[in-house]
């Protein structure tokens, strides 16, 4: 009866009740080490980019697979045999930004606003606009750089090599202030004379500035008060000048 009782002169009631407690206390200790440990896992963790980051990403992706394929990335717009412009840089996109059935739809022979590509040209590509601009219909916010010493070049395909300034240094596209968005597959794009815009009243799709995908694929925000010098030296390919903090 004894040895039922008693276990290394320990009644098993007390025993047991005794178990319970120190099992709690580990449940505590655990309870109070996921409290301070997962904050600090989770700011570890890489976030996601936001919407209008992550459309500029996935455009600097599809340019280097452009680039991959055909040796160098888009001209700014292709043209007829008088030069004239007639399809955007953003339409020889489409099949690496997964829109291929949609380009394949185009008659790239006829101008973008001919009215046989009237269907293509009403269609809304969502990675080309970014939320925050809140746009209506087909309209885009994202133009390239384009110029003899900027990212693409007017009617050719420009090659890596040639951003002597290197490409961490270069922007490739801007996002424009949305009520000067335009139609996608428009042949419209910026210069270094977008930068002007830039100023403590500008008023972009984000607070105190807007976006731009460097040459590289890295998507930063690009601050109202940026110091023109440092626009200035981002916005060429090869100009040898030093780039300074924004």
């Amino acid at each position: 009866m004894t040895s039922q009782l008693f276990s290394n002169g320990i009644p098993n009631s007390r025993r047991g009740a005794f178990t319970l407690w120190e099992l709690l206390a580990v449940l505590v200790i655990i309870a109070i080490l996921i409290a301070l440990l997962l904050p600090a896992f989770f700011q570890a963790m890489p976030r996601p980019y936001p919407p209008c980051k992550r459309n500029l990403k996935s455009i600097g992706l599809a340019l280097y697979n452009y680039a991959d394929v055909y040796g160098g990335f888009p001209p700014a717009y292709t043209t007829d045999e008088n030069g004239k412009p007639l399809h955007s840089w953003r339409t020889l996109l489409l099949p690496f930004v997964d829109q291929a059935p949609l380009y394949d739809t185009i008659d790239l022979p006829k101008p973008w606003d001919d009215p046989i590509n009237a269907e293509a040209l009403g269609t809304v590509v969502r990675i080309y606009q970014c939320p925050g601009a809140k746009l209506k219909g087909n309209l885009t916010t994202y133009a390239a750089l384009v110029g003899e010493d900027h990212f693409l070049h007017p009617e050719r395909s420009r090659e890596i090599s040639e951003m002597e300034d290197g490409t961490s240094d270069t922007i490739a596209v801007v996002e424009v202030r949305p009520q000067e968005a335009f139609p996608w597959m428009q042949p419209r794009d910026e210069d270094v004379s977008f930068f002007q815009d830039l100023n403590p009243k500008a008023e972009f799709a984000h607070v105190g500035g807007t976006h731009v995908l460097l040459a590289d694929g890295a998507v930063r925000f690009l601050s109202n008060e940026t110091p023109r010098e440092t626009t200035a030296a981002l916005a060429t390919i090869a100009g040898g000048d030093e780039v300074g903090e924004y």
